[in-house]
């Protein structure tokens, strides 16, 4: 049902799926979650949707006029009518939107979306990148080539000292949480970065209770301390990084071996020698410098005699301890509101404690500058030498399986046409990710060309993102919209066709690794389908399938045929899936965790990062290239205090957001054991902010911001600072069976938080929208 993939065991009595229990002998089955525990509740819920359906009223008409109808003609109209589009318009009119694996069950079948939409011929996938994943999974590629902390995850079982960043395990993934608590019990130190003082923030050695948007300039100032008192692992930051190389002060250029040399090449760097006194060529493509022990120099000054005339350069770990010197803890203390103390702490503990293991998650990512934000942690993290090493992020080893996304399917011309690419040519659309903005742009703007159709599997886009109104206007126009779903939600009822998916209790499914430690990450388990689906309601993989062979697309997706698509993705594993079967709890594959690969040498080729100096890039020259900074500066919230003075007055709070442990985002609260456990919306403030605006504990209020108003209960909390206030998102969904109501998403009067958020100011480079940190008032509602 979410990221955690909690190993679980479901007791079926007469045929009956009663209860879900933990199953202690998986990897991630040590705990269950509230909503792990309602599985029952979602499987026989009233309101499932139970056949396909079709549009027979205009959209924006209070009776859709749905009609039932088979699923031959379900899927016959909706591979037409694709058909038609991209005949008419190109395979890239249509856009494919996914729910967020993080958040729900489409773990499952995102992978056969992806190939399902390259087979199309489609660059565009609308998964909220943006918003949970951009930060960890792609901007720290621009650091390190890959995507950490996203798929080098923390050691924790071996970690001295953990950094948690905009990141609550206890909500997010369980497994992560009930490690931590073993770490804590060895010895491990935690430090926790978090505007709120959740349960893990509980039990750290150091809370660092970051004002909301300003997360850049604390790690720069943590960074500065550790610097300035030489708490860095230099040897790594040497031969590791590319801090050594120089870089020119007219340009901002890396110096090359051309500028140099008239034989010299364009793609070999250069820093200078300590011990030799002069500059020193780094050659790339084996990872060397072209010396014995170079000793290239991380400091200093240097007037280097170019082609050109003589250019001062400073080696790029000089520019980013310039950069951090600008941020000294008193200092960070005014932009955060962290005692400057703390921030010193913070600096001792990562150094003093490690091997640190680091992890960050929407907190961080849903901000004007989260890129920036992104690279600034991981900046902090490579001072301490633990990349890739035990106690570190580490890249655990995976079971050897097919690639089965089918990126090979989409030709290059396709991919140079996903949406955003050129207006944010480093974002998320270069992997093929595209924004709601972005979609809902080339709905209504057709810009860069027209969107005219639209496949979605579970993603509630006007509940999820943000300018709810706007895009539900983009929905309404579009020629076509399938939508394959549990439930009918307010973003399916803009639908002309809506198709009914199996839950995840209902559909076997394939789960090769479930990330979280060298053992989980070894572990193949083959989920049994717990009890039939309701009506006519199938996986989507089913759906996926079905309809790419209705698209002429069965030689691609094995004839139709799921059993043996998924024999494919194991043929290099060694398993099948009769052994599978035969061991319905999981299967391990025994791998050997390795350890700092990047030192890896072949035929004296060092293997190194892939990035352009195939080095850790602290200075990014390809960030450089697009206009943007190469260091991670910090950037104001652009909707903040500072940034936005003219409306301060008006809007004096900040503004962030929380996910609710009993639901996963927009989904569950028509459940009625977790809906009798939080009735309504309820926005948290501070009791002194209370006070001041005669609110008291339960009184409905008005949340207001620039974009609009929403209602919700209040909650006071006196461990926020002042000027916080914190709200959910996802209330739509009413409870009959107990009596609790809906709210309109699109109305004052209701509780749609992402209602309060703009989607004007955003991250430039990753088009992320500031869900976490926004200008708002809070007043008593009547």
């Amino acid at each position: 049902m979410c990221v955690s993939r909690c190993g679980s065991i479901a007791v079926v009595e007469n045929g009956r799926f009663i209860r879900l229990e933990p199953d202690p002998s998986h990897p991630t089955g040590r705990a269950l979650c509230a909503k792990g525990r309602a599985a029952p509740e979602l499987v026989y819920h009233p309101d499932r949707l139970l056949y396909p359906l079709k549009r027979t009223r205009p959209k924006g008409d209070p009776d859709s006029g749905w009609q039932r109808i088979t699923w031959d003609e379900a899927l016959t109209l909706t591979a037409d009518r694709l058909r038609s589009l991209a005949n008419q318009h190109g395979p890239e009119s249509v856009v494919f939107s996914v729910s967020s694996p993080s958040t729900s069950a489409s773990d499952d079948s995102t992978v056969w979306i992806q190939r399902l939409m390259n087979a199309f011929g489609s660059p565009n996938l609308c998964a909220s990148m943006e918003l949970c994943g951009w930060g960890r999974y792609q901007a720290t590629t621009y650091t390190f080539g890959a995507s950490v902390p996203g798929n080098y995850m923390p050691d924790l079982e071996n970690a001295g000292c953990i950094l948690f960043w905009g990141y609550n395990p206890n909500l997010a993934r369980l497994t992560h949480a009930t490690a931590t608590v073993e770490a804590i019990k060895r010895g491990a130190r935690l430090i926790v970065v978090d505007p709120r003082r959740t349960g893990i923030a509980k039990k750290a050695n150091v809370w660092l209770q970051v004002w909301p948007g300003t997360d850049a300039a604390l790690a720069l100032g943590i960074a500065r301390v550790m610097i300035e008192r030489g708490w860095y692992d230099q040897e790594f930051i040497r031969n590791w990084t590319n801090g050594p190389l120089l870089v020119r002060s007219d340009n901002g250029r890396l110096l090359t071996e051309r500028d140099i040399s008239e034989n010299g090449s364009a793609q070999k760097y250069v820093a200078w020698s300590e011990t030799m006194g002069h500059p020193i060529v780094y050659d790339p493509s084996a990872g060397r410098y072209e010396v014995e022990n170079p000793q290239p120099s991380l400091s200093g000054t240097f007037a280097i005699k170019t082609l050109q005339g003589e250019v001062v350069c400073h080696p790029a770990f000089e520019l980013t301890a310039e950069l951090c010197r600008r941020y000294p803890p008193e200092r960070v203390e005014t932009i955060t509101g962290i005692d400057h103390v703390l921030i010193e702490d913070a600096a001792r503990m990562l150094w003093e404690s490690r091997p640190v293991a680091y992890y960050a998650w929407s907190g961080v990512e849903m901000q004007t500058n989260s890129t920036q934000i992104a690279r600034a942690i991981a900046q902090l993290y490579v001072l301490t030498g633990s990349f890739d090493a035990p106690g570190g992020n580490v890249l655990f080893p995976g079971v050897p399986t097919a690639n089965v996304t089918g990126l090979e399917l989409l030709p290059a011309e396709q991919r140079l046409k996903s949406l955003g690419l050129k207006e944010r040519p480093l974002g998320p659309s270069r992997w093929g990710h595209v924004t709601s903005d972005e979609l809902y742009r080339g709905i209504l703007e057709q810009k860069p060309y027209g969107v005219h159709g639209l496949v979605g599997f579970g993603a509630n886009l006007l509940l999820a993102h943000a300018d709810g109104t706007y895009g539900r206007e983009a929905l309404k126009a579009l020629d076509f919209y399938v939508h394959a779903d549990l439930f009918m939600n307010p973003t399916s009822e803009l639908a002309d066709v809506v198709l009914p998916v199996a839950s995840a209790f209902e559909r076997e499914a394939l789960k090769i690794g479930f990330e979280v430690s060298p053992e989980a990450q070894s572990f193949v388990q083959l989920r049994q389908r717990v009890v039939e689906p309701p009506g006519e309601a199938r996986s989507d993989t089913e759906i996926i399938f079905d309809l790419a062979c209705r698209l002429g697309f069965d030689a691609q997706f094995w004839d139709g045929d799921i059993q043996a698509a998924y024999s494919y993705q194991l043929v290099p594993s060694g398993l099948s899936l009769e052994m599978l079967r035969e061991q319905p709890g999981g299967i391990r594959v025994a791998q050997v965790t390795r350890y700092r690969k990047f030192a890896d040498q072949s035929e004296g080729v060092l293997r190194g990062f892939n990035t352009p100096t195939r080095k850790i890039e602290l200075y990014s020259e390809k960030m450089l290239e697009h206009g943007y900074p190469p260091l991670p500066e910090y950037q104001e919230p652009l909707v903040g205090p500072i940034s936005r003075p003219d409306l301060a007055e008006q809007y004096p709070l900040i503004l962030t957001c929380a996910k609710n442990s009993l639901f996963c985002e927009t989904q569950h609260r028509g459940l009625p054991s977790l809906r009798r456990q939080a009735m309504e919306p309820e926005v948290e403030l501070h009791p002194a902010a209370a006070a001041e605006r005669g609110i008291r504990p339960g009184d409905w209020v008005r949340v207001e911001t620039p974009e609009g108003s929403i209602r919700a209960r209040a909650r006071l909390n006196d461990t926020l600072v002042p000027n916080v206030v914190c709200g959910q998102h996802g209330w739509w969904q009413a409870c009959p069976q107990i009596g609790a109501p809906g709210y309109d998403p699109f109305d004052a009067e209701g509780a749609n938080f992402n209602l309060l958020i703009g989607s004007a100011a955003i991250d430039p480079i990753s088009g992320s929208v500031p869900h976490r940190a926004y200008l708002c008032q809070v007043l008593r509602s009547d």
